[in-house]
């Protein structure tokens, strides 16, 4: 099937696939982080979105950066890290407010986030991966 795909779609196919795998176990540890701190230690939401972005983070950049990306761009450099950061920021400042939006205004379960933490935000962040931190 992927012999049918031009060679630029079928690179752009193989990084998003290694990011669906990469950043599926990074999300997967942010979220279970979040989970454990937000739902079964009961402390507040954006303290468990902080820790799970902390974790999330030291993980993502060697995944992604090694693998994810691997044969997308250029040598990695200090200006790639600063990037990437600055994603990771993008990513927690809208995992911040999924938590507030539905925990605050709406007061649904601290568990609503999780929706658009897996489905929304890595989204965006794989786009920004690829197209600036990546290039």
């Amino acid at each position: 099937m992927l012999a049918i795909l031009p060679p630029g779609r079928r690179a752009i196919f193989g990084q998003l696939l290694r990011f669906l795998v990469s950043g599926g176990i990074v999300t997967a540890l942010g979220v279970g982080v979040y989970a454990v701190v937000a739902l079964d230690l009961r402390w507040h939401p954006q303290l468990g979105n902080l820790l799970a972005y902390v974790t999330a983070v030291a993980t993502g950049y060697l995944l992604h950066s090694r693998w994810s990306f691997r044969d997308h761009g250029g040598e990695r450099s200090g200006g790639t890290l600063a990037r990437f950061i600055t994603v990771s920021l993008i990513s927690l400042g809208l995992n911040s407010f999924w938590v507030w939006l539905l925990t605050e205004p709406f007061r649904l379960s601290p568990a609503w986030p999780i929706v658009p933490m897996l489905f929304v935000t890595p989204l965006v962040t794989f786009t920004l991966n690829r197209q600036w931190v990546f290039r």
